[in-house]
């Protein structure tokens, strides 16, 4: 196990390129995980580990060591009432606001391996044929370079297409590939996969109408979920429908939202602003607008 002295190092190493809080008491955790970081670096416990850590100048292997730290568990079509929600309620309010454009842009952020960006688009493709004649882009981020090169391949393991995936999307949109199942080229051509740190600066993202970022607040404190739901206010349309996890929210930590109830599921935009609300922060001719555009402050 590592040293009390590894595990302060880990926890504010981790904190500072992720915004993952790693709690006392998680000495296994970091063991099982950096266990196979420090055979591939050539010594012999995460201790060492750690000692090569505070001699690296070049940030590659803290990456490694982050990356080894984040979870990526996901599956298709995760939780099911969000994506009921994508079918019944999002999407067919967007076609409605989006007529004139006919143009419809989704960020999958926290995307892992894959499957969520895959699910919407599947969901797109079997349930409005009507968006074939539109301009739909999915953005698809992760902290983790290693999982999104799995993920823009497409190719799963048998047992990952059966948590979650339809058996009937499974014959439509799959095919085997050396005993693997990978999914046709037009539902990987809807997606396009980014590195991105959600505590890091962010490159420019287009204004979006849908954002579902799923079970990766909860592993922040709260000074660093204020600034993530801070910064989407640049992202997100005002029409738009924000997704969060089950277990997250943003009350208490952002008003600018509000609720919208769909079926057993809370989700979010954000308020329309009165008129002295939208006067009084608007800014003066010469000022720079740049809470529009997301950056770290």
């Amino acid at each position: 196990m590592p040293s009390s002295d590894s595990m302060t190092y880990l926890q504010g190493l981790v904190y500072r390129r992720s915004g993952i809080v790693l709690e006392d008491g998680k000495d296994y955790l970091v063991d099982s995980r950096l266990s196979p970081v420090a055979r591939c670096e050539g010594v012999a416990s995460v201790d060492e580990l750690v000692d090569k850590l505070r001699r690296d100048r070049s940030g590659e292997l803290a990456q490694r060591v982050v990356e080894a730290m984040t979870t990526n568990e996901t599956l298709f079509f995760r939780d099911g009432h969000p994506f009921d929600a994508l079918r019944s309620h999002f999407v067919p309010e967007l076609l409605k606001a989006r007529s004139q454009e006919r143009s419809l842009r989704i960020w999958s952020a926290a995307a892992a391996t894959g499957q969520e960006p895959y699910s919407i688009a599947m969901a797109l493709l079997q349930g409005f044929p009507e968006l074939a004649s539109w301009r739909v882009s999915i953005l698809a981020t992760d902290l983790n370079e290693a999982v999104l090169e799995r993920a823009r391949r497409g190719r799963y393991r048998a047992l990952e297409v059966s948590r979650g995936l339809p058996p009937s999307y499974l014959t439509k949109y799959f095919s085997r590939v050396d005993g693997d199942w990978e999914l046709s080229a037009n539902v990987r051509d809807m997606v396009t996969f980014r590195q991105l740190n959600l505590v890091e600066p962010w490159f420019e993202i287009a204004p979006c109408d849908l954002v579902f970022m799923r079970n990766v607040l909860i592993y922040f404190d709260a000074s660093t979920k204020i600034t993530v739901l801070k910064r989407l206010h640049s992202v997100l349309r005002p029409d738009g429908f924000l997704v969060l996890g089950g277990a997250e929210t943003t009350q208490n930590l952002d008003d600018s939202y509000a609720s919208v109830r769909v079926g057993p599921g809370v989700y979010y935009q954000l308020k329309t602003p009165t008129l002295a609300e939208s006067t009084r922060g608007a800014p003066r001719a010469g000022d720079v607008a740049s809470s529009r555009t997301p950056r770290v402050a």
